[in-house]
């Protein structure tokens, strides 16, 4: 809360404000949210725009599944071996 009000001294008021008023719109009122939103208000980016319309080049063909079972086959593969931790 400290941190967001501090932000006035380095940004307009107003923005800080809208930034606030975005984020507990969204339902997501945390500080990291505040400063996201902010920094879009000040480059000029937009802010809660329409959604994109994709060319359905960019649809799935297939919908990607769950295997949590290959997972586990890779550790137990690694046991005694070499593994990255």
């Amino acid at each position: 809360m400290v941190d967001i009000l501090a932000l006035v001294l380095q940004h307009d008021e107003q923005a800080v404000l809208t930034a606030v008023e975005l984020a507990l719109a969204e339902g997501v009122a945390t500080k990291t949210h505040v400063l996201n939103l902010l920094h879009r208000l000040v480059d000029g980016k937009v802010v809660g725009g329409p959604p994109l319309d994709t060319p359905q080049a960019l649809a799935l063909r297939r919908e990607p599944k769950a295997n949590v079972e290959r997972y586990d086959s890779l550790r137990s593969q690694t046991e005694g071996g070499r593994h990255a931790s």
